[in-house]
């Protein structure tokens, strides 16, 4: 884990008063937690605009499952990006729609291009690309965690 390093940040009064609210109705346990994860999602954005080549991202899919060929284009698509596609699970959401979750991990620029490939399809009512994070490596690393019981 990281030193924590402390810094002082002035701002007025009622934007103060503002984030505190945001805070509370966030949950987060104190100021320096919302703090923090504004600055990782910011930081991840950034990276995300300036096409940065490892970020990790997730893309929901609500389409028509009755729709002629399209599970097999969705399929044949995914395929042809699996060095970006790391798991996709699929969810029955009523008779005739899905939702297919995919998390993804590549570039900014092939993650928006698979997604753009995606959503184009005939029989695909939503499309959300969602950038979660700064990937830590391109490739599938080996960890281990100490657990515990309890």
């Amino acid at each position: 884990m990281s030193q924590i390093a402390r810094f002082t940040v002035s701002i007025e009064t009622d934007l103060l008063e503002d984030f505190d609210r945001f805070c509370t109705s966030g949950k987060f346990a104190t100021r320096s937690e919302a703090v923090r994860q504004i600055i990782r999602e910011k930081l991840t954005s950034n990276a995300w605009e300036s096409g940065a080549e490892n970020v990790v991202a997730s893309l929901t899919l609500v389409y028509d499952h009755h729709r002629s060929r399209l599970t097999d284009q969705m399929i044949e698509i995914q395929h042809s990006h699996g060095n970006c596609v790391v798991s996709s699970m699929h969810v029955h959401l009523t008779h005739e729609l899905c939702m297919e979750l995919i998390a993804l991990r590549g570039s900014a620029h092939d993650l928006e291009h698979l997604a753009a490939e995606l959503s184009g399809l005939k029989g695909i009512h939503q499309a959300k690309l969602v950038i979660v994070g700064i990937g830590a490596e391109q490739k599938p690393t080996r960890h281990s965690h100490r657990h515990h019981k309890h």
